[in-house]
C-alpha cells in the first residue's frame, strides 16, 4: 500500500533547501533546475497536506455543531485532496513529474476507428481542462470521411506524464456504427501513445543520418499561411520506425524543432517501455499498457460499460467517461502498478 508520508517529505524539503542555499548551486544548471523543481513540488504537497489537516479538524469540530449540509463541501474537498496526495506519492519515475506528449492513432475499424480517435482526443482534452492542465495540439491528420487518422498534443501540469502513463495502449470501442446504414454493431480500435516531454536536448542523443525528413503542405485550421507553404514536417526515425509529424507552427524550421523535441520524447518513452517489459519479465508478470490486446473497452451497445482490462475497474456512465471522467481508471492503474513494483 502506497501512503503519503509528510515527515519524510518535510525531511526531503529541508535537504533540498540545504542544497539550494549552497553558493555553487547554480553552477550545474541542469541539476539545479531539477532540484529546484522537486523542491517546489514537495513544498506544494506539504502546503496541501497542512490545508487537509486543517479541514479535517474543522470537520471534527463541526460535527453536531453545524448542519450536515454545511459540512458536505469540506468533506468532499478532504476526500478529493486525500486521493490527490495518495496519487502524488506514486510518482517515482525519472520523468513522472513532468509534462507529457500524447499521440492518438486510429487503428483497425476504418471510418469508425477514425471517429473513435477523435472521440478520444476530445475526452483527453476535457479531462485535462478539468485538471487545470494546459494543452496544445501540435498536429492533426483528418480522416478520409470523418474523424482523424492521428493527433499529437502536449499536456502540461504537475505529474502529467506520471498520470497519463495509465492511458498508453490500445483502446476499444463497441457501438452501433453511425456510418453503417443498417446500424450494425461495429468494433474499432485506437492507439494512445504517451511520452515524457523532454526539456533538455541532451537527454536523448539523435543521429541526423538516422532521421528522414519530409515536408508537406499543412492541412486543417491555420489560416492562409499554412495552406500555401510546405511548412509541415514529418520525421521518421529509421532505427525505431517512429514517425512524428508537426504542422501547427508558423514555419518549417519551427515545426522541425518541435518535431525533434517530440521524437526525443518518443524515444525516451520507448526506453521506458522496454524497461517496464524487462522488469515484468523478471517478476514473472506481464507489462501493462503496451501493444497487443486492448487495455480498455468502451461498450455503448448492447449495454453501457467502460471497463479497464488491466485492473477490472469499470463504470456504467459511458458518457461521463467520454466527457473526461477518467480519474477512477487512472488511480486504479497507478495503485496496481505501484503494488506490482512497476
Amino acid at each position: 500500500m502506497v501512503t503519503f508520508d509528510p515527515a519524510a517529505l518535510k525531511a526531503r524539503v529541508d535537504e533540498l533547501e540545504g542544497e539550494l542555499s549552497k553558493p555553487d548551486f547554480w553552477n550545474d544548471q541542469q541539476r539545479a533546475a531539477k532540484l529546484s523543481g522537486e523542491h517546489q513540488r514537495a513544498q506544494r504537497n506539504l502546503t496541501r497536506y497542512d490545508e487537509l489537516v486543517s479541514n479535517v479538524e474543522f470537520l471534527r469540530e463541526g460535527i453536531g455543531a453545524f448542519p450536515d449540509e454545511e459540512l458536505l463541501p469540506t468533506l468532499a474537498e478532504v476526500q478529493n485532496e486525500l486521493a490527490r496526495l495518495q496519487e502524488a506519492a506514486l510518482f517515482r519515475g525519472e520523468y513522472d513529474s513532468g509534462d507529457a506528449v500524447v499521440t492518438i492513432q486510429s487503428d483497425a475499424g476504418g471510418t469508425d476507428a477514425q471517429d473513435f480517435a477523435e472521440i478520444l482526443l476530445r475526452m483527453y482534452l476535457r479531462w485535462a481542462a478539468d485538471r487545470k492542465f494546459k494543452t496544445e495540439i501540435l498536429e492533426t491528420s483528418p480522416g478520409e470521411e470523418y474523424g482523424i487518422k492521428s493527433a499529437t498534443f502536449t499536456i502540461g501540469g504537475e505529474n502529467a506524464y506520471g498520470i497519463l502513463k495509465a492511458e498508453r495502449g490500445k483502446h476499444r470501442l463497441v457501438r452501433q456504427s453511425p456510418f453503417d446504414q443498417a446500424h450494425r454493431r461495429h468494433t474499432s480500435f485506437a492507439q494512445v501513445i504517451v511520452a515524457p516531454l523532454l526539456d533538455e536536448t541532451g537527454d536523448i542523443e539523435l543521429d541526423e543520418d538516422e532521421i528522414r525528413v519530409d515536408t508537406f503542405r499543412s492541412s486543417g485550421a491555420g489560416g492562409q499561411h499554412v495552406n500555401k507553404t510546405d511548412s509541415a514536417v514529418r520525421l521518421t526515425h529509421l532505427p525505431s520506425g517512429i514517425v512524428v509529424s508537426v504542422q501547427n507552427e508558423r514555419s518549417q524550421t519551427a515545426n522541425k524543432d518541435t518535431a525533434m523535441k517530440i521524437l526525443r520524447s518518443r524515444l525516451a518513452e520507448k526506453a521506458e517501455e522496454e524497461r517496464d517489459a524487462e522488469l515484468a519479465k523478471e517478476r514473472g508478470g506481464v507489462s501493462m499498457g503496451f501493444g497487443g490486446n486492448a487495455i480498455r473497452s468502451y461498450v455503448l451497445h448492447p449495454y453501457q460499460l467502460v471497463k479497464d482490462h488491466r485492473t477490472e475497474y469499470e463504470v456504467g456512465n459511458t458518457q461521463g467517461v467520454l466527457d473526461g471522467d477518467l480519474d477512477g481508471f487512472i488511480r486504479a492503474y497507478l495503485l496496481q502498478a505501484a503494488g506490482n513494483g512497476a
